[in-house]
């Protein structure tokens, strides 16, 4: 096999043959708005050759040659919106070589045993998977052009690698090179002409499209300057969306035929090693997607961002593996070279990394600022879990207050003892009440604190255009009944901290943790969610009276 050459199997033919069906789409679609336009030459050559004389034959030249220029502009504007409409790029931390020359060097060998072109560049997503990316097109090269003496032509480079930060921590240097050998054997059909031609009208229509209903719904409260586009982008956005339905079929089973091509001349490069981390991949995914939702989603709702979430990973990783005995061998795995140290500085690629995935997954701000400011592990249970806590607590008794409910009995101060008298009344709206008074407070402090999302030049999510962020929100919102559980149980862990000795902790697979003389509380929440959901506050009582804590004493709010 050739470096550009697609060989002879038959993932590479079906990939060629599904793209030369995609061109021909884009032919018969050229012919279509060329038809009228050769209609109208006919009739005035055979006007001038005296053929076709007369008044009927000169009425059906000029409303034929009026329909032609018609269809012509709207075809050189469809066109013109196709080509310069900007592709969606997948949001990334840019990877240069002079920050991972050991990693540039491993992919390079790599697409050497392969013979195939090398990635051009190397990016990482916050995220458990790889892929090649075309950043190639016309609207995205405006660094890519080369002058060549009066001429401009486009550079052809080879696909970016995109890889998951997640593995560069998790996975050894060995266990790396044989995930990325079917993506980086990818770069073969990305060189053929066909297979990127088709891919390049593709990702053109689908920008078009999108293009198209995004000044759409611009346009419902704009100016009659915007309506007038929004006109112009009616007959633009349902023919591209008729282009691209034609493709859809072909275009999948070409990209189908493209990864069965790459599959296949990867099998020769480490073929039992990768058995072997695949393995690794799908726990890689458990541990992050575990770390994300529990640890890194409840610091970025307090307004940090855990600054080393893949460093994060191994110690999720661990955990579950030490619970579940999931990885078997992980201790000789920990002897091997891991492939993080193929970077210059991991720390500030891992921070990078960590930025973007609380934009992707949360919607932060892209810097550093009063409310949302980086947190490491080692402070992360005082920083983030004592102040969620209290923050929660401090909200509860708020809402308490604006119910009109009287404080307990005792010392003048917050106490739990209030909580638990208050919802553990024989009248079954109390809870119902209680949860909807945080759940509207809860809204307004979300709505008071958020900003409009202002893109700089360069940002990582500029590529994706007017999509509110969060791009891919973990989790639903929160209900009524799950916002009460969660600061009734805030309040019962700050009584414990500030009566019982308790401390706040963290967990890296179920994130705040509350401490009891130095082991990890795990049996509070079904005791508080018999408060919460039947009134029954015996379980909580009990629990309180084995663990030491005084509920009739007041505690620290923020």
């Amino acid at each position: 096999m050739s470096g550009t050459g697609m060989g002879e199997s038959i993932g590479s033919q079906a990939a060629r043959l599904r793209a030369l069906a995609v061109l021909r789409i884009r032919s018969r679609a050229v012919a279509v708005a060329l038809l009228p336009a050769a209609v109208a030459v006919v009739l005035f050559a055979g006007g001038v050759t005296g053929h076709m004389s007369g008044s009927g034959w000169d009425t059906a030249r000029w409303v034929t040659s009026v329909c032609a220029l018609v269809v012509l502009v709207l075809a050189v504007a469809v066109a013109a919106v196709i080509v310069r409409a900007e592709p969606a790029l997948s949001p990334t931390v840019e990877l240069p070589e002079r920050s991972a020359p050991d990693l540039y060097r491993l992919v390079r060998d790599l697409a050497e045993r392969l013979d195939v072109p090398p990635p051009s560049a190397l990016a990482l997503t916050p995220d458990c998977d790889s892929w090649l990316e075309d950043r190639t097109h016309p609207a995205h090269s405006l660094r890519h052009v080369v002058r060549s003496g009066p001429r401009v032509r486009r550079s052809t480079e080879a696909p970016v690698l995109v890889i998951g930060s997640p593995f560069l921590w998790w996975m050894r240097v060995a266990e790396l090179r044989a995930v990325l050998a079917p993506v980086v054997a990818g770069t073969a059909p990305s060189a053929h002409p066909d297979i990127a031609a088709a891919r390049r009208f593709v990702r053109g229509l689908d920008a078009a499209v999108a293009l198209a209903s995004d000044s759409a719904q611009r346009a419902v409260r704009s100016t009659p300057r915007r309506l007038l586009g929004r006109l112009a982008f009616g007959f633009i956005g349902p023919i591209s969306r008729l282009l691209l339905r034609s493709c859809h079929t072909y275009a999948g089973e070409m990209e189908r035929g493209v990864a069965a091509a790459a599959s296949e001349r990867a099998q020769a490069v480490d073929y039992g090693l990768r058995i072997v981390a695949q393995e690794q991949v799908g726990l890689a995914y458990a541990g992050w997607d575990r770390l994300l939702t529990r640890v890194a989603l409840p610091a970025w709702r307090m307004g940090r961002w855990p600054s080393r979430l893949d460093a994060g990973v191994v110690s999720a990783l661990t955990e579950l593996s030490r619970r579940d005995r999931l990885a078997e061998g992980f201790a000789s795995r920990l002897g091997e070279r891991p492939a993080c140290d193929l970077l210059e500085e991991p720390g500030a690629v891992d921070e990078a990394a960590s930025l973007l995935a609380a934009r992707l997954f949360h919607g932060g701000p892209a810097e550093t600022g009063v409310n949302w400011s980086p947190v490491g592990w080692q402070e992360y249970p005082e920083e983030v879990v004592d102040r969620k806590w209290r923050t929660e607590a401090a909200r509860l008794h708020r809402v308490l207050d604006g119910l009109g409910v009287t404080p307990s009995e005792g010392p003048h101060g917050p106490t739990l003892a209030r909580v638990i008298t208050h919802l553990g009344r024989p009248a079954p709206e109390v809870g119902e009440n209680l949860a909807a008074g945080i759940s509207a407070e809860v809204a307004r402090e979300e709505a008071a604190a958020s900003v409009p999302v202002v893109r700089s030049q360069g940002d990582a999510l500029n590529g994706w255009g007017a999509d509110p962020l969060p791009l891919f929100p973990l989790q639903p919102p929160r209900t009524g009944r799950e916002l009460l559980a969660d600061h009734v149980t805030a309040m019962v862990c700050c009584a414990a901290v500030d009566t019982a000795g308790a401390a706040p902790g963290l967990d890296w697979l179920d994130g705040p943790a509350l401490l009891i003389r130095g082991e990890r509380s795990a049996d509070l929440m079904s005791p508080v969610l018999s408060l919460t959901e039947d009134g029954d506050p015996g379980p909580l009582r009990a629990w309180l009276t084995r663990t030491g804590v005084r509920a009739e004493k007041p505690v620290r709010l923020v």
